[in-house]
């Protein structure tokens, strides 16, 4: 069976017929096909009650809806089993009402055949198994709309007055009683004229009665007026009350305000309405963990926006957000007026004025969207040959920028012989620390205000990819500089020698890991065999220096400058020949990856070999908050920046620390 699905869609209602006032029964849902899902009559049937509260809007809106556009709220909500579907009672309610009455008005006054195509569309969310709607989870609401599909309608108008005077009654007897008298003997027409004369006093005596029923319905109507305007200033009262202990944000008060304000309610509707507040409240701002059933396809407005904002800076979107269909902005001042309404260029937030109010801000949406460009960029870069560098560090990440102690613990060598019933003696095992300090990189590039307000969404979206090739490149630089740094020798260790000597390891500070000859298959196999026969370390100290058993292996990657690139190509994998006839077709079949070129190195001739760093880890790369280079957005009203230079500031941060630990699988060949 297919995992559940949770949906969000709108399902279309048609509208068959409007009345001109009142409150309307509509048709809401009816069990079927609709927008492709498949709707039980069970699966209606258990969701009645939600429908119960449902509130109508003018038309539908992408990041939710306004209380300018609010018509009606649905109520009762019932089970018709004849038209199989769920029966609602609509109230028309809101800034909007006076929409839906006088739209009601006008269809009704329309030959059908002419009658434009509005109905109601529904918004709601569902769980699903295949195309078959398993549960209705929640009814957003239903909305008035233009070319519905199918599904529901207005059934009738409910509480209609209709009155008719004795006048009228009056009126239905005279022509009668004259056309009796003209076509009938008199014998035979008075007694249809008594009971005619009879009927008719009793008709007046019933419209007198329901006259004055009338007149006292009416002064019932003010009695009851006068109540129910003790009972909204009450609710008023109440609202108030229930708005302050609850604490919600700025926006979503003044939404429950302006839904509840001159209404009559229910002390019950009114928590459940901040109930759902609050729940939305958590959807928006919780984390982003979901248990249970997995569940696709469910986006916010943050969803949308961040997917805009990604397509606006051409930036990739994020996983699951790919088949979000998202309006085009047409540039970063859009964006920034939409989020800021910050229509007058202070650098601040205009609550009165910003277009959308959500969760997320203008500088959250550009940030996550420029951190895309520079993973993307770092990646591209990386396939252009400025990754070189991971094929031989060993990346580590640290939680403190505390200076780095790289220990080199020592081997036992060989275990020694224990004599029968004799006492086992110590084994000598030392190290060799190696010490680094992290480094902080970065700096900033003003997003002025007239970048903004000129549209410059191209040039914003240049930023981080040159900010990634900045951080690329100084990794890279530091790794190429550990071959080059001191004349060629690399850095002074911890047992005081140069990364690079011909000095014997049973000396102190010895390496014996420098050779000078030029680039040959002989001089690779030498370097190869010294980096073979290099002694693993026991002790750094007197009588232990080179004594202990061969590291065996043998170096992996051949590290040259751009101009050695061919000439070791061909020493590693000789079918790469020079003829001028198939060299092309080398090429063609890749470039080897045991060979690396270093972008850095100047030097036309120096060569060096480094073992694979899963075996044998030389030259370790520690990052703090990632081995890619952090963005930062700072602007606000309050923020320095903005107020003496009218800018926001994009900033990058890079932690790193670079350097050896083992200097045996490295070896190098400086050729003079």
């Amino acid at each position: 069976m297919n995992e559940s699905e949770q949906q969000q869609h709108r399902i279309n209602l048609e509208a068959s017929q409007v009345n001109e006032q009142g409150e309307f029964e509509i048709l809401a849902i009816t069990a079927g096909d609709g927008n492709g899902w498949k709707f039980s009559a069970e699966t209606l049937q258990k969701s009645i009650q939600l429908w119960d509260g449902a509130q109508t809007f003018i038309d539908h809106h992408w990041f939710g809806h306004s209380v300018h556009d609010l018509a009606g709220v649905c109520h009762s909500p019932s089970w018709d089993e004849q038209a199989q579907g769920v029966k609602l009672k609509l109230k028309p309610i809101g800034p909007a009402a006076s929409v839906l009455a006088e739209m009601g008005k006008q269809i009704l006054a329309t030959d059908e055949k002419a009658r434009p195509d509005v109905g109601f569309s529904a918004d709601v969310t569902f769980s699903a198994k295949g195309k078959e709607v398993a549960e209705i989870l929640r009814v957003f609401s239903v909305d008035l709309v233009v070319n519905p599909a199918r599904g529901g309608e207005f059934i009738r108008q409910i509480y209609q007055k209709l009155q008719k005077t004795g006048k009228e009654f009056q009126n239905m007897a005279n022509p009668e009683t004259e056309k009796l008298s003209s076509q009938t003997p008199t014998q035979e027409i008075l007694p249809g004229v008594e009971r005619v004369q009879q009927r008719i006093q009793d008709d007046q005596r019933a419209v007198e009665q329901l006259l004055n029923v009338q007149g006292k319905i009416d002064e019932l109507e003010g009695e009851a007026e006068k109540a129910r305007a003790l009972r909204v200033q009450m609710c008023s009262q109440f609202l108030e009350s229930a708005l302050t202990a609850a604490k919600l944000p700025t926006p979503l008060t003044e939404r429950l305000r302006k839904q509840f304000t001159g209404q009559l309610f229910e002390a019950e509707e009114l928590t459940t309405a901040i109930e759902d507040s609050r729940a939305m409240l958590s959807e928006l701002t919780g984390a982003s963990v979901v248990q249970g059933p997995r569940i696709h396809s469910v986006f916010d407005s943050r969803d949308k926006l961040q997917a805009a904002a990604d397509d606006l800076l051409s930036a990739p979107r994020d996983k699951g957000l790919e088949s979000v269909n998202v309006a085009k902005l047409s540039g970063i001042r859009e964006l920034y007026l939409m989020m800021t309404g910050d229509y007058d260029l202070h650098g601040g937030y205009d609550p009165q004025r910003v277009q959308l109010a959500t969760t997320v801000d203008f500088t959250g949406l550009v940030k996550n969207a420029l951190n895309k460009i520079v993973v993307n960029t770092w990646e591209l870069l990386g396939q252009a040959g400025y990754d070189w560098w991971t094929r031989i560090v060993r990346t580590e990440h640290f939680n403190s920028l505390h200076s780095i102690t790289g220990t080199l613990v020592g081997t036992v060598g060989t275990l020694p012989t224990v004599a029968e019933g004799g006492d086992y003696t110590e084994l000598v095992i030392g190290d060799s620390p190696e010490t680094a300090d992290f480094v902080k990189y970065g700096g900033y590039i003003p997003l002025t205000l007239e970048l903004i307000d000129r549209d410059e969404s191209r040039k914003l979206a240049a930023y981080p990819r040159e900010l990634a090739a900045a951080g690329l490149r100084r990794i890279s630089a530091l790794v190429a500089a550990i071959f080059t740094d001191n004349a060629g020798v690399g850095p002074t260790m911890a047992d005081t020698g140069a990364l690079f000597n011909a000095t014997a390891v049973a000396a102190a500070g010895g390496h014996a890991n420098l050779l000078t000859g030029a680039l040959t298959s002989a001089e690779w196999d030498a370097a190869c065999t010294a980096v073979y026969d290099q002694p693993m370390l026991i002790k750094n100290a007197a009588s232990y220096y080179g004594t202990g058993p061969k590291m065996a292996i043998n170096p992996r990657y051949l590290v040259v400058p751009r101009a050695l690139q061919l000439a070791g190509m061909k020493i590693l994998y000789p079918t790469l020949e020079n003829a001028a006839n198939i060299y092309s077709e080398n090429m063609q079949r890749g470039q080897p990856g045991d060979v690396i070129t270093v972008p850095e190195w100047t030097d036309a001739n120096d060569w060096a070999a480094v073992c694979d760093p899963l075996l044998a880890p030389a030259i370790y790369v520690g990052e703090r908050f990632g081995i890619m280079p952090e963005i930062f957005i700072a602007g606000d009203n309050l923020s320095p920046a903005v107020f003496t230079n009218d800018e926001h500031r994009l900033k990058v941060r890079h932690f790193l620390a670079c350097w050896v630990n083992d200097f045996r699988p490295l070896h190098k060949s400086n050729v003079a």
